[in-house]
Parts: C-alpha cells; structure tokens; sequence
C-alpha cells in the first residue's frame, strides 16, 4: 500500500515537472520542425534558376506554411507530447486506461481541436485531405499496415521525419522515426485534419461515428 502510495506520489511529481517544462521542449521541437520543413522546401534542381514568379510562389508558400502554424496545431503537439510514456492498452481511451493507437488520436484532437474522432485508424483515414510524404507538417495523421491490412494504424507526425504514437507491441507512447526501414515499408498515407479541410460530409461521418460508438 505505502508502495503504491509513494510510486503514486513519483508520478505526480514527473507528470507536474513535464508541465512546467513542456512549453521549453514544444519550442525547441517546433524550431527544429521548421528548420528541417524549411530546408526542404527551397531544395530546387540544380541549373533552376529564380524569378519573379518563383519569388511570389514563395512568398505564398510561407504564408500557406505560417497559417497552417495555427494555435490549435500547437495544442495537438502540446498534448500529443504530454502523454509520452503512457501504457499501450486495446481499446484504451484516455491517460487513466492507457490509449491504444486511434484512442490516441481521437483523445489529442478532441482535447486540443474539439473534434470527436471515430475510434478506428482505418475510419480516421477517411477524414480531412491526403497530403503526400513530402507535404507533411507538424500535426498530420500518418497511416500504417501493421496488421496486415491497410490503415490499420495511426499516428501524429511531429516534424524531422517522426512521428508520436502508441505501439500496438507493449511499451508505451512513444517518438520513432519515419525512415526507420519497419515503418517505410508500411506507410500507407497521410491526412490533414484542419476544420478549413474538412467538408461538411466529412463532419457529418465524425458525427455519425461518434454518435455510433457504444464506449
């Protein structure tokens, strides 16, 4: 009992620390993001020379880029990060049970965006709009094959070529790397899931499904 008692205390005591620290590290993670986001946006052909046009095309591009930084963007990461460590559990759904992947996701976008996700990765993949490997930023659902079936599973990409999730083979949430050879071979797509993106149909199936869940 006193046990459990003083490891309950421990905890309290990291998770109070992580919250005075976390504003530090999101900055940090969100420069770096940009820097990287950034280097690979100018990267042109060699012998393309500039021009006026380039030069309007982009300064459009970093006004796209500076709009998609929004404050809810900062949010999803905020608390994306804040739960790093967390037990995997199937069906899980919120820090007390452990989250399993989608109840994840699901449990980020409703405490930072106020959308209610379907529970199920496969059905999270068919809201808001495809973005390419190249386009990702900060905030974007990636979807993998991890059980022999596409879209099977889902996560947050966070810049650099990573992503936060929660694995489906124990441990607990965590940060991996996109290029890692296991996930490169599964990689089945991305989504962006601004409110701007997502069209009425699209909020109608995230209403439909919510109302659906029996959880």
């Amino acid at each position: 009992m006193n046990k459990n008692k003083g490891l309950q205390i421990v905890l309290n005591a990291f998770r109070m620390h992580f919250m005075l620290i976390r504003p530090t590290l999101l900055a940090i993670l969100l420069s770096l993001s940009l820097q990287a986001h950034a280097a690979d946006r100018t990267m042109v052909p060699n012998g393309m020379a500039a021009n006026n046009s380039d030069s309007v095309n982009n300064d459009q591009n970093g006004q796209a880029s500076a709009s998609r930084w929004s404050d809810t963007v900062q949010e999803v990461m905020m608390n994306a990060l804040s739960l790093t460590g967390i037990r995997y559990t199937y069906g899980g759904k919120n820090p007390d049970t452990g989250f399993d992947c989608s109840g994840f996701v699901r449990y980020v976008f409703q405490q930072a965006a106020s959308l209610t996700l379907p529970h199920s990765a496969r059905a999270i993949s068919q809201l808001g709009q495809s973005v390419s490997i190249d386009e990702l930023q900060p905030g974007d659902l990636v979807f993998f094959n991890t059980l022999k079936t596409a879209f099977s599973h889902v996560g947050i990409y966070i810049g650099g070529h990573r992503f936060i999730h929660a694995p489906s083979t124990g441990g607990g949430i965590s940060v991996v790397d996109m290029d890692d050879s296991y996930w490169v071979k599964r990689f089945n797509g991305a989504k962006r899931l601004d409110e701007k993106l997502i069209s009425p149909k699209d909020a109608a199936a995230i209403s439909a499904a919510s109302n659906q869940m029996s959880e």
